[in-house]
């Protein structure tokens, strides 16, 4: 299977999910009562936000808004991001579910009152992708912001390089070359330079 191959010589260590496996996964966890892990998967596949940043968001910021701004934890840049209705929409069905103390507290808090450590989200992770069968190797944070980074791709497909500058832009990296390994393009090149060889 073409999709796999990329997850069978992956040396990264976190993996992407397929598009629609993604969006079932999001659908299955707040059927099963689950809303902040699907919250979590949701921003994280919608907006490419790295983990720190998702865990420093407050509910205040994501309610009811079309875009929101934040300051990078690990750039300092600031960035300006948009969530599309569908997504605008669950955070309210989450929101309505967890309903929190205050709007001014953050979205993913733990029983304890305290926010997640992204340790314990990478452990509960790994649980959900045990429960519901995912199919990688490696399913982490980051895997959240690679099936960001692949859709964005696959949408653009017929434009490439464009879909490649502006993931380029929104991942902070310093080089397309550098996206490119970020989500296993240059592997999955590579290894298609043996297809174009027939007997």
């Amino acid at each position: 299977n073409r999709i796999f191959m990329s997850l069978k010589y992956s040396t990264t260590t976190a993996d992407y999910l397929v598009w629609s496996d993604a969006m079932n996964l999001i659908r299955k966890l707040a059927k099963d009562g689950n809303y902040k892990m699907s919250l979590l998967i949701a921003l994280g596949c919608f907006t490419g936000l790295r983990i720190s940043d998702i865990l420093a968001l407050t509910w205040e910021k994501i309610l009811n808004t079309e875009e929101f701004n934040i300051t990078e934890k690990k750039t300092g840049k600031r960035r300006t991001l948009r969530l599309n209705p569908q997504l605008q929409q669950h955070i309210q069905e989450c929101h309505e579910h967890i309903q929190p103390l205050k709007d001014t507290s953050y979205i993913l808090v733990s029983q304890k009152g305290t926010v997640f450590t992204i340790q314990r989200i990478n452990v509960i992770l790994k649980e959900i992708k045990k429960k519901y069968r995912l199919k990688v190797k490696n399913f982490s944070c980051h895997s959240l912001r690679k099936t960001f980074g692949r859709q964005v791709y696959n949408m653009n497909s017929e434009n490439s390089e464009l879909a490649l500058v502006k993931l380029m832009e929104l991942f902070n990296h310093s080089s397309i070359a550098i996206t490119k390994r970020y989500l296993g393009l240059r592997q999955e090149e590579i290894l298609e330079t043996y297809d174009f060889l027939t007997f």
